[in-house]
């Protein structure tokens, strides 16, 4: 019998979702996991009775997990389809998309790669950094989490899914590796706008340029990158 959600979430968005989820479910168990530890130490029991959701957590689940789930396990991912894997927000910025958003789908063993249950779209600001769309980003899937909570709460049945599909390529951090190392002939406004976009230090990656022996790194604050977006 359903009586459990498996909460992976940071401890801010725990004690908020609980409460919304209880308040459709006032019998619900909501066990909080943070950690691919926290994760290992459940019992089979629990997750036979359980629905696992995750909320914009780079933890991985394994596939052990997800298959001793009795309910299934959402995701809630900070990108649209078109942008499945990691540092989405970056990759679209990079390619000058125009949209960005949020998708929840479910979990299958290869990331970002289940059924999609929702998709909600914006169009991307004129000027605006990775740290604004990542906002954005999440604000939408906290809106899209209020939305589907009275059924994740209660509903046994899985979610049904629409049409929409991943992306071809799936972003990664060898991906995001190879963006940062700058050619010698980089035109400018091609370096600026790169530094522009991946000059955060996201991942502990920066662009970076080898020159006579030594590796030179182009990181700039959060701060600097939306003042220099605002403006272009």
């Amino acid at each position: 019998m359903f009586d459990t959600i498996i909460l992976l979430t940071g401890p801010a968005e725990h004690s908020v979702f609980t409460t919304l989820l209880r308040g459709y479910n006032p019998t619900l168990t909501v066990l909080p996991v943070f950690t691919e530890g926290d994760l290992a130490a459940l019992e089979p029991e629990w997750l036979g009775r359980a629905r696992l959701i995750s909320f914009t957590t780079s933890v991985i689940v394994s596939a052990s997990v997800l298959h001793q789930l009795g309910y299934g396990a959402y995701n809630f991912h900070p990108g649209p389809p078109q942008y499945p894997g990691q540092a989405p927000a970056h990759f679209a910025l990079y390619e000058r998309a125009r949209e960005f958003g949020g998708t929840v789908h479910r979990m299958a063993e290869r990331v970002d790669a289940g059924a999609i249950v929702d998709v909600e779209t914006f169009a991307i600001a004129e000027g605006v950094s990775v740290s604004g769309l990542d906002e954005q980003a999440y604000t939408t899937l906290v809106q899209m989490f209020w939305r589907l909570a009275p059924i994740l709460a209660s509903q046994e049945e899985p979610l049904p899914t629409r049409a929409e599909r991943w992306g071809v390529v799936r972003h990664s951090r060898r991906a995001y590796q190879e963006i940062c190392d700058i050619p010698l002939t980089i035109a400018p406004d091609k370096l600026d706008h790169l530094i522009k976009v991946f000059g955060t230090d996201h991942f502990g990656i920066a662009p970076s340029i080898g020159l006579h022996g030594f590796r030179f790194r182009a990181v700039v604050s959060e701060a600097e990158s939306a003042e220099a977006s605002a403006g272009s």
